[in-house]
């Protein structure tokens, strides 16, 4: 046996390191045949491109073709690794419902004769949403509280974030964005439901849809208060709502503007003299002929001369005669009274594929007839037993205003009854279609006298079946018995008006207003009171005007990008101030760097710049290496300078 070599020191011969134990089965000696070596690539051909072992006893396959496609359909690279020249996975059973790859090279798909055609691409054609609301009478009714919560939520979550990394984009980090993703892309897709692509070539671009869509209301929800509220204030105090308008009355105005400016898309002329945009205000398509003796239709229209919006009432089937019955109209416009729905004008047409009358009032929208109001799915006081007697009483005062100016100008109504009286607002009523009866049933025999007299007839039943609660009331045999129900639910005194009008005992609107008198004292007072709050509530919109216009010359003013050719007009000067004053009014934060989201410091601040007092305050750059100490008075000079430089050079 051959002497083993000693190391340097001749203690005992150098045990290779662990490593090179690892690698030496393979770099220093070729590795023993096993099973499976032939379907091996070799490592070392692998990591250094060549095996010095190759044709030496290396039992590892080293053909370089087998690195791409593997011997037997294999990846002989190892397992779980993919390449570019991998094959396609193609499972033993396809799963249902799975489109094959093989239908790639399937035939395009030609739809039968009748069909429509395949969307161009790029054309707003999404899977129709069901809408939330089948009712289309309830048009203008806002979402349930609920679903209005969820929706204005979401889209205030998604939207106010942008640019603030993952709460703006992520599903699953932010489920309020999620919803707000799915609110807006169901509405999108409802709302262009129908429509054509109006970037297509050929189509005009202020193209409307000819089926009505549904519209997201007003954000209603935005203006409501939030419980608990601060109920003893002190004098010195206010919270947010003393600022605005009252809740009740900005959506009662935002209603009413919206009913407004709504328009529907029908087979209506598309315009009658200067009146365009036709929208029919009839909840019923069956009319009846029981007051004009012609099935009678309203339209809400726009004005080409002065953009206001009316009211037609056309007289289906009805041919002039005679064109002096026309001229009566003329005396009707002068009839003005709070009470009263003017009239404006009168004419003939056969652009409705008849022989036509229209007439034009004002409009009033979301107004309700008596008839509607009282005796309709709805009525106004269905918790109540019967109609308050005050409310009856201020019926009667404002018919009896709006007989008082008709019967002054030698004219008489002739059209009192509960579906011709509009309830415009809150115990607001309105004699509605005056004049009408004048043009289309004109009675020579019957005088001007015994029309008047018609009138107080006709009020004392209008009262006698709102008192009773129903139409029927109203009929001779019922007359005995519910004159006797008025009289146990009632005040005599309003037993004997309403007795007294029926049955014709009523001769002048002179003597009628003395029997009335006190209850027009007081509806007098009701109203002087309703004046004083609306007045009230006028008020704090002036001053919101007022501060609105600061705000608008701080836009103006701050941040803009060159003026004069000078790029850094905005931050220097007196306007470097104007900006640190926006970032003390609107940027500040408290001592842990949160912001300052304080209405009232708002507010207090643009009172004191509009006023110019001489308080002073201090203004910090951002980088908190610039102070300034100014006062209200210099920042509003300041401002006022730097807005009439812009106004020299500038459009308004």
């Amino acid at each position: 046996m051959a002497e083993r070599p000693s190391t340097a020191s001749g203690d005992r011969a150098r045990t290779p390191p662990p490593s090179d134990r690892r690698l030496g089965a393979h770099a220093s000696s070729p590795r023993p045949r096993t099973k499976d070596s032939n379907n091996t690539v070799c490592r070392n051909l692998t990591i250094y491109g060549y095996c010095r072992y190759d044709g030496k006893g290396c039992a590892f396959n080293h053909d370089p073709q087998s690195q791409k496609t593997g011997l037997n359909g294999g990846n002989s690279l190892g397992r779980g690794k993919f390449n570019v020249d991998s094959p396609s996975f193609t499972p033993s059973t396809p799963p249902k419902n799975i489109i094959s790859p093989k239908a790639v090279d399937a035939a395009p798909f030609t739809p039968r004769a009748g069909t429509a055609p395949p969307p161009m691409i790029g054309a707003l054609t999404p899977t129709p949403v069901q809408p939330q609301f089948q009712d289309t009478t309830n048009f203008l009714m806002p979402q349930p509280m609920d679903q209005q919560q969820s929706y204005h939520a979401g889209l205030q979550h998604g939207f106010d974030n942008m640019g603030h990394g993952d709460n703006v984009f992520s599903p699953t980090k932010s489920p309020l964005c999620t919803n707000a993703m799915k609110n807006a892309a169901a509405m999108a897709s409802y709302e262009y439901t129908s429509q054509v692509n109006p970037y297509a070539q050929g189509q005009d671009i202020f193209y409307q849809p000819t089926q009505s869509t549904y519209t997201i209301p007003l954000n209603y929800l935005n203006y409501a208060p939030i419980a608990p509220y601060t109920q003893k204030l002190l004098t010195f105090q206010k919270n947010i709502h003393s600022f605005f308008l009252s809740d009740n009355l900005r959506e009662e105005l935002q209603r009413k503007s919206e009913a407004a400016r709504q328009v529907l898309h029908s087979s209506l002329p598309s315009s009658l003299n200067e009146y365009h945009s036709l929208v029919p205000l009839d909840m019923s398509p069956q009319k009846s002929t029981q007051t004009f003796g012609y099935s009678s239709w309203v339209y809400k229209a726009f004005s080409t001369e002065d953009a206001h919006i009316y009211a037609l009432r056309r007289i289906e089937g009805f041919r002039l005669s005679n064109e002096n019955d026309i001229r009566v109209v003329q005396r009707w416009k002068k009839v003005t009274s709070a009470n009263i729905v003017t009239i404006h004008n009168a004419w003939t047409t056969t652009k409705f594929g008849d022989s036509s009358i229209v007439f034009v009032y004002d409009y009033h929208p979301l107004s309700k007839t008596l008839m509607e109001a009282h005796f309709g799915p709805n009525p106004i006081f269905a918790g109540s037993r019967h109609v308050p007697e005050n409310v009856i009483w201020s019926y009667i005062v404002q018919l009896a205003s709006a007989l008082k100016t008709i019967h002054g100008t030698g004219l008489a109504a002739r059209v009192l009854d509960l579906s011709k009286v509009l309830l415009t607002s809150k115990m607001r009523i309105r004699l509605n279609c005056v004049g009408i009866l004048d043009v289309i049933a004109s009675d020579p025999a019957k005088n001007l006298t015994d029309n008047q007299l018609e009138d107080f007839r006709k009020l004392g039943e209008m009262m006698l079946a709102i008192a009773c609660n129903s139409p029927l009331a109203v009929t001779p045999q019922n007359f005995t018995k519910s004159m006797d129900y008025v009289g146990k639910q009632y005040s005599s005194g309003l037993r004997e008006v309403i007795q007294s009008l029926y049955q014709g005992h009523v001769k002048n609107i002179d003597e009628f207003s003395k029997v009335i008198a006190p209850h027009i004292l007081q509806n007098f007072n009701a109203s002087l009171h309703s004046e004083d709050a609306l007045e009230s509530e006028l008020h704090k919109e002036l001053e919101n005007g007022r501060l609105f216009r600061l705000v608008s010359k701080l836009g103006f003013i701050n941040e803009r990008p060159e003026f004069d050719h000078d790029p850094r007009w905005s931050e220097t000067g007196d306007r470097y101030l104007i900006k640190l004053f926006r970032d003390f009014v609107f940027h500040s934060v408290d001592e842990a760097g949160h912001p300052v989201v304080d209405i009232a410091h708002v507010v207090t601040c643009l009172n004191k710049l509009d006023a110019g007092i001489d308080e002073k305050i201090m203004l910090v750059s951002r980088d908190s290496l610039n102070c300034f100490v100014t006062s209200y008075k210099d920042m509003k000079r300041n401002i006022e300078n730097a807005f009439q430089d812009l106004l020299k050079n500038g459009r308004r």
